[in-house]
């Protein structure tokens, strides 16, 4: 009987459905697609990789991270086998979820949202294209780029990105 008046809860959250039928993705999926990625990256486990041991394409497994398709318990079951974590560790931090209030959730990570962009995705899919001595290359000048930026940001009187200063211009 509980159960049913925890069902009819108007208070309870409902998920609207798109135009097309479609409903988006419930949160709960989303969370766990965010920690499934965040164990990966932190085990430095690819995506093909992962997928490959348990199983499935790494496009599925790409699904599972963004929150569009949800993870059955048997595949979780197997995804934290298969990276040696407890399942329990992709729930932490989901609201509702605090029945173990001494683990704190992790912090938002800026780089699993991007992996997981369209945009980050793209990057990487063309970056694996790249011969490796490449995109050995590709990668250093990324990293070089970054703290030239770093350096300029940290000028109390820095010009604006892209333009070359004084000291550059005589170079040329």
């Amino acid at each position: 009987m509980q159960h049913r008046r925890a069902l009819a809860n108007p208070n309870r959250p409902r998920f609207e459905t798109s135009a097309k039928g479609e409903s988006d993705p419930h949160p709960a999926d989303q969370h766990v697609g965010r920690q499934l990625a965040t164990v990966r990256v932190q085990s430095d486990v690819s995506q093909a990789q992962l997928a490959r041991s348990i199983g499935i394409s790494f496009q599925q497994l790409q699904k599972y991270e963004n929150g569009r398709n949800r993870v059955s318990a048997s595949m979780l079951y197997e995804i934290a086998r298969s990276l040696g974590v407890p399942v329990s560790r992709f729930f932490e931090g989901l609201p509702g979820n605090e029945a173990n209030r001494d683990v704190s959730p992790l912090p938002a990570d800026e780089r699993i949202d991007f992996i997981a962009s369209a945009e980050g995705r793209r990057l990487i899919q063309g970056l694996m294209n790249l011969h490796p001595r490449v995109r050995g290359r590709v990668s250093a000048l990324i990293a070089a780029l970054g703290e030239e930026l770093a350096v300029l940001d940290a000028q109390p009187n820095s010009q604006a990105a892209g333009e070359p200063t004084p000291a550059d211009r005589s170079r040329f």
